[in-house]
């Protein structure tokens, strides 16, 4: 069990008013913190076992859950600030709300749930663990994004994203499910892929408009499987219906060339 007293003494005195112990979960008021302490407070109370966290009140406070290497459920209420789980290592962000730009920068591990939409760089150079976005993602979602030794990123976007989708994209899977569409309707962003060189891009039906170095191909078992499991998460965390989710025909777009832009640089 937490030791309460141990933890609030290494807390700044000043900032023990914003944290408080129920049933075994940690609750912070972010409302009038800045967001040094409260990452500050983070790393406290985490360093000393806590399992569960909540954070009300968040208004843009920047790094939450950034570089925190543990298996920590922490959940957001609000609306955090850029870099949210950026060389995240192992914990689990659910944030009831909308993200900024920078959400889950050069992760590592763990997962991010999102009840709302971001804005842009979402994963940028993500080598591990997952991101659950219900809505719409911003500008050069999955940029650089790239696998490492055993890791494999895995992002699922429930609504549409901007231009420069997975822009010099080096491995891992985006699923783009394009929820919020009518029927016949596309995604509007441009440059899909562009300098992609590893990796795949999965859409529900063919709402996303490739670039000049990405092509688009029909799906296989092995693809099928991967895109079920994403959808039955993402299904799981948003009370979404699977079969309806899955009642459509997926592609994938993947790089022509691993050296797309080799040319360029050689002769």
């Amino acid at each position: 069990m937490i030791e309460e007293k141990k933890i609030i003494v290494a807390i700044d005195p000043d900032l023990c008013s914003f944290i408080k112990l129920e049933n075994h979960v940690w609750k912070i008021d972010a409302k009038a913190l800045y967001y040094r302490d409260l990452n500050s407070i983070l790393r406290i109370i985490i360093r000393n076992g806590a399992k569960k966290v909540e954070i009300y009140n968040v208004c843009g406070q920047r790094y939450i859950g950034t570089d925190l290497n543990s298996d920590v459920q922490i959940k957001i209420f609000g609306t955090p600030g850029n870099d949210l789980g950026a060389f995240m290592n192992g914990p689990k962000l659910i944030v009831n709300g909308n993200a900024q730009d920078g959400c889950g920068n050069t992760m590592n591990n763990g997962e991010i749930i999102i009840h709302g939409q971001t804005g842009d760089l979402l994963s940028h150079s993500m080598r591990g663990g997952k991101i659950l976005v219900r809505d719409d993602v911003g500008y050069r979602v999955g940029i650089h994004m790239k696998e490492y030794h055993d890791k494999k990123p895995n992002i699922v976007i429930g609504g549409t994203a901007q231009d420069f989708l997975g822009e010099y994209m080096a491995g891992g899977v985006i699923l783009v499910l394009g929820l919020n569409l009518l029927k016949g309707n596309c995604c509007k962003a441009r440059f899909v892929g562009t300098g992609m060189h590893g990796g795949v891009i999965y859409e529900r039906e063919k709402i996303l408009e490739v670039g000049e170095s990405t092509k688009i191909m029909n799906t296989g078992k092995r693809d099928k499987l991967v895109i079920e499991t994403l959808v039955q998460e993402f299904c799981k965390n948003f009370n979404l219906d699977f079969d309806t989710v899955m009642n459509a025909k997926f592609y994938k777009i993947v790089p022509i060339s691993k050296r797309p832009y080799g040319k360029l640089y050689s002769q």
